[in-house]
């Protein structure tokens, strides 16, 4: 298992242009808006931390703490719970402009409907949510090394749990080939391969409602936190959410995205360094589950290449770290949610980091966004980190 160098930049920058490949179509509608009509919604807050700021030798760190999110402890339900709906519009040939509440009244008559994806813990756990909550059932597919609380967590959800003996990429394959065969499975997948897009592009959409909320409170009046941040450090697995970042933050603005991934699972990093999207063969042991990814979306990858200005490794215990600095900010991060944390350590703190940040123009006084993707998904493993030691 070879580990990923520390700091990479990549190798060529695409056209910015690639980074809106994502981006909603003029008149479509908007994620927020339909997100508003799930019970519970409320925007997850934007934490001011100067203690973290004072640490990482910067003039400003802000969170943005998903630790808690729709009833469940992630930002995934976003990406989800939006493309769930896309999908059975889709298949319902009914207006995407319904209501989450008009939405589960038509479903009253497809109940044979299976909402199906693989996961490495967060997203499976989000789609079963959806599926409970319209009144579906629900079939999710983990890799064999996925923690039990994590399978504890999806199973209580409703949904079937079946274990691939296998890496998440191959849980991914499997998958595929089982909604393939079954035509009543609605396949909600937060990644991508030809000739299956669509449903990915719309989990990709439905994060844009983190950045609508991250812009309301930039722009609040009474801040004085009115402009974007100079450096947005993102924990990426197969790329959906830090492609979401780039289509609200390209190329051609100040500020510059990071991405950071386990030592042991950097597909993004690697692919970004040769210039084409690579695979790193498994199997992926992080602690960082929902980032033990061996290989970008093919979706998100242009518009990963076109957008990021460096890629960042992190190993296991610098994840730990991270938690408990996390914790000290009164944040709870789960070991993937913690990655952007420790990923800025590598940045700011480090000998590459620094060498990198001269090459991009970052000032000394920076203003850094964190996302925190994950609060205690796996409640046992957070208490002996950040409890325990």
């Amino acid at each position: 298992m070879t580990k990923a160098p520390r700091v990479a930049l990549p190798v060529t920058r695409r056209s910015v242009s690639q980074a809106s490949g994502l981006r909603r179509a003029p008149g479509d509608p908007r994620p927020r808006d339909w997100h508003r009509t799930i019970p519970g919604y409320a925007p997850t807050p934007l934490v001011d931390a100067p203690t973290l700021a004072e640490r990482l030798g910067v003039g400003r760190v802000l969170v943005k703490n998903e630790q808690q999110r729709l009833q469940l402890p992630s930002f995934k339900i976003l990406g989800a719970s939006w493309a769930v709906h896309r999908a059975l519009c889709q298949r319902l040939e009914v207006s995407p402009e319904l209501r989450f509440d008009e939405l589960r009244d038509r479903l009253a008559g497809h109940r044979h409907l299976v909402l199906t994806c693989a996961t490495d813990g967060n997203h499976g756990r989000a789609v079963a949510h959806m599926a409970k909550l319209l009144g579906l059932t629900s079939t999710v597919y983990v890799p064999n090394d996925l923690s039990q609380p994590r399978i504890t967590a999806i199973e209580d959800e409703g949904a079937e749990v079946v274990r691939v003996f296998g890496t998440y990429d191959d849980a991914v394959r499997y998958t595929a080939v089982q909604a393939a065969r079954h035509p009543n499975q609605v396949l909600v997948s937060d990644t991508s391969w030809p000739g299956y897009e669509t449903v990915p592009r719309f989990v990709v959409q439905g994060y844009e409602t983190i950045f609508d909320e991250i812009d309301d409170d930039l722009r609040a009046p009474g801040t004085d936190a009115r402009t974007d941040p100079h450096v947005v450090l993102v924990p990426v697995g197969v790329g959906a959410l830090a492609s979401a970042v780039i289509s609200r933050w390209p190329g051609d603005t100040h500020t510059r995205v990071v991405t950071v991934e386990p030592d042991t699972a950097a597909c993004v990093q690697q692919s970004l360094a040769l210039g084409a999207p690579t695979n790193v063969p498994g199997p992926h042991l992080s602690i960082m589950a929902g980032l033990n990814c061996g290989e970008p979306s093919m979706l998100a990858w242009p518009v990963l290449a076109a957008g990021v200005a460096a890629a960042v490794a992190v190993n296991d215990d610098e994840a730990r770290a991270a938690m408990r600095d996390l914790a000290t900010a009164g944040i709870v991060a789960g070991e993937s949610g913690a990655a952007a944390l420790a990923g800025a350590h590598v940045l700011f703190r480090s000998d590459e980091g620094r060498d990198a940040l001269r090459g991009l123009e970052v000032p000394a006084d920076a203003t850094v966004l964190l996302l925190n993707t994950e609060g205690a998904a796996d409640p046992d493993s957070y208490s002996r980190i950040v409890h325990h030691r």
